[in-house]
């Protein structure tokens, strides 16, 4: 069976460790802390190092990696990135700021030619941005945007089938 690194990155709530808690076969390995700042009027906790799982999807097993989403753990992209097969970028459709990120992201490993696919979380939100919008906006093929519900097991796997895919 094949093996798969995947790198899940995105801005802070887009729903990176909902994502792999979804996805994943076995308990996830997670690095959630209590929120002291601002951001805990958002929701309570948040990743400082990454969170771990990992899943079968079309007879290749993912080897899921995410990411911190606050700025002040940046460092930690650049380390999980290393020997990364592919990325996954998590935008929430309904907020642009979290397209700003996104686009840094990608500039930043863009470097490293690793495969990826953005991913559109909250299209069942207040005014979310089609898939198709999402991929103009960061200028992008609308291919390389699919939208996913990280909280539903189906929709998860629906994306890493079609990372699967891309990556042959």
């Amino acid at each position: 069976m094949k093996s798969c690194k995947v790198v899940i990155a995105g801005a802070f709530n887009t729903g990176k460790s909902a994502f792999i808690r979804t996805a994943s076969d076995i308990p996830v390995v997670s690095t959630e802390k209590r929120i002291t700042d601002d951001l805990s009027q958002v929701k309570e906790t948040t990743t400082v190092a990454m969170d771990y799982g990992q899943t079968t999807v079309s007879g290749r097993l993912f080897h899921l990696y995410g990411t911190p989403g606050q700025p002040r753990f940046d460092f930690m992209w650049d380390i999980l990135a290393r020997d990364a097969d592919a990325l996954l970028v998590l935008v929430d459709s309904t907020d642009r700021s979290t397209l700003t990120l996104a686009r840094q992201l990608l500039r930043r490993l863009a470097r490293r030619r690793t495969p990826y696919l953005v991913v559109a979380t909250k299209q069942d939100g207040h005014r979310p941005m089609p898939p198709k919008e999402i991929a103009r906006t960061l200028g992008v093929a609308s291919q390389q945007v699919v939208a996913c519900d990280p909280r539903q097991r189906a929709s998860t796997h629906a994306v890493l089938a079609c990372l699967s895919q891309l990556l042959g």
